[in-house]
């Protein structure tokens, strides 16, 4: 149990550092950064940091094969499997990289849905992706959803409406170009979530995450040349926005997931990680000073629970054998 619960923090830490993010953007946007400058500089930093750390795990690989004589033969053994993990071929390189390419357009199309609604509502469009990938995945199986991810559904539908303040009359006027940059970053991100996991599984989780935020980092800087690393603006408040962004985005998670996910299953892993969405509207309240009603409040209530309504019903059967066999 105690060592479930580090894996469970591990990716509790991980959606909390997503959280964190929007509001670095929205502060980014204050000081006059762009678009393209903000997720330029986001996954620069990520890009070598995920290199640094791919680099590392192979050099460690390597002085520990060299270290052991007594255990040569075993060594040698974990050397090899670690650099076939590490020694991708160009086909799956670049696979990898077409993977990364949908968390870039999640980014680009979050972060400008940023510029025309609340910090408050954009995390609630995004977190459109639950039911989302619930579709795709339905459409390509060509199977009907069950009733309980129907039930889902309609309350992660109800809580939305809520939490965006369609319902409350002291929400103001909401910018429909904005509601439609924030649902297509959860189509992104739908489809991020959908290709991630398929793309190239055998390899290292380190050099998964390195090729997928190269691939990135390639898309973006060709839709907005970095100008910024050669005009001097890197060295001003930008390098911070980007080291924070980069940090909390595009490396802690990732890292955190990879450690986490595979021991407490992605049930779970789904219902801590929404706790996104309170620390993304918390920081709205408090940083930000944006004004969220006790109405929309409710609505983050009960799009956790739509997010937590599948695993929670999965393992009460589970709960229920266990309690009859001890009675």
């Amino acid at each position: 149990m105690k060592f479930e619960l580090k894996y469970a923090a591990a990716v509790f830490l991980g959606a909390v550092s997503y959280g964190i993010l929007s509001t670095i953007v929205v502060k980014a946007y204050g000081e006059g950064y762009r678009l393209g400058e903000v997720v330029g500089s986001q996954l620069l930093v990520g890009f070598v940091l995920s290199w640094l750390l791919a680099m590392y795990k192979q050099s460690k690989a390597k002085r520990k094969a060299r270290g052991v004589h007594e255990a040569a033969d075993r060594a040698g053994s974990d050397a090899g499997n670690a650099g076939k993990r590490a020694g991708l071929t160009w086909k799956q390189r670049l696979v990898l990289m077409s993977a990364g390419v949908p968390t870039a357009l999640t980014g680009l199309l979050y972060y400008q849905s940023l510029r025309y609604v609340p910090n408050s509502l954009a995390i609630i469009l995004l977190f459109q992706f639950t039911w989302m990938g619930v579709l795709i995945h339905a459409i390509r199986l060509r199977q009907r959803p069950s009733n309980v991810m129907l039930a889902t559904l309609a309350v992660l539908f109800v809580g939305t409406l809520l939490a965006a303040g369609v319902l409350d009359q002291s929400s103001g006027h909401v910018d429909a170009l904005g509601i439609a940059f924030g649902l297509l970053a959860a189509v992104s991100y739908s489809l991020f979530v959908l290709f991630s996991g398929k793309a190239v599984p055998s390899a290292d989780p380190a050099f998964r995450s390195a090729w997928m935020i190269t691939g990135g980092m390639i898309v973006v800087f060709i839709l907005f040349p970095p100008a910024f690393l050669w005009n001097g603006l890197i060295w001003g408040h930008l390098l911070l926005f980007g080291l924070l962004l980069g940090m909390f985005g595009a490396f802690i998670p990732p890292v955190l997931f990879a450690s986490g996910v595979p021991h407490i299953g992605e049930g779970m892993a789904t219902i801590l990680g929404a706790s996104e969405l309170p620390v993304a509207v918390m920081l709205s309240a408090v940083v930000l000073h944006e004004q969220v009603s006790a109405l929309q409040w409710g609505g983050v209530v009960l799009v956790l629970l739509g997010v937590a309504i599948p695993e929670l019903v999965k393992r009460l059967p589970a709960r229920h054998e266990r309690s009859r066999h001890r009675a």
